[in-house]
């Protein structure tokens, strides 16, 4: 298989819940592409995925440091580095990463809803509320979410006002 056969077959594999053989791929092919972003990415998420943050997190700073491509992959190895660090709980380092990506990608309303969980962690569960609030008001299919969003707006950051 070449490069991008063993790239896709690797996230098949991933995929249908064999992260344990993706990964002997990943590595195989790795250990002759070092300077590969999309490999260093793939390398993270499957790592990820099989509940192995701390390995995970050196791949996916290698591959944005590398400089992705695609931005549906920049993007993807921002949240997926964002949210394992908060899962390894280093909330200062997530939080900072998640501000700046919700930043480069605002249409992307999964960077504020890790950022909330962060900010959580942070203890700053208001913030965090209002982050959700505003996600739920501005995404909602739910008909009553729909029909009191502009509600749900106005209180989002007034959660502790008493009238």
């Amino acid at each position: 298989m070449n490069r991008e056969e063993t790239i896709r077959a690797a996230a098949r594999l991933r995929g249908e819940g064999q992260g344990e053989e993706a990964l002997r791929l990943l590595k195989a092919l790795a250990e002759h592409a070092e300077e590969d972003a999309e490999l260093q990415y793939q390398l993270a998420w499957t790592h990820d995925s099989l509940g192995l943050e701390r390995e995970a997190v050196p791949h996916y700073e290698r591959a944005l440091s590398l400089g992705l491509a695609e931005p549906g992959d920049d993007a993807g190895a921002r949240l997926g580095l964002g949210s394992t660090l908060r899962t390894l709980g280093r909330y200062a380092e997530a939080r900072q990463l998640l501000e700046a990506s919700a930043q480069r990608y605002p249409e992307r309303a999964e960077f504020r809803v890790f950022l909330a969980m962060a900010l959580y962690n942070e203890g700053e569960a208001a913030r965090a509320m209002e982050l959700l609030l505003r996600e739920l008001a501005d995404s909602s299919s739910a008909a009553g979410v729909r029909d009191y969003a502009p509600a749900i707006r106005f209180y989002a950051d007034k959660l502790d006002q008493v009238w």
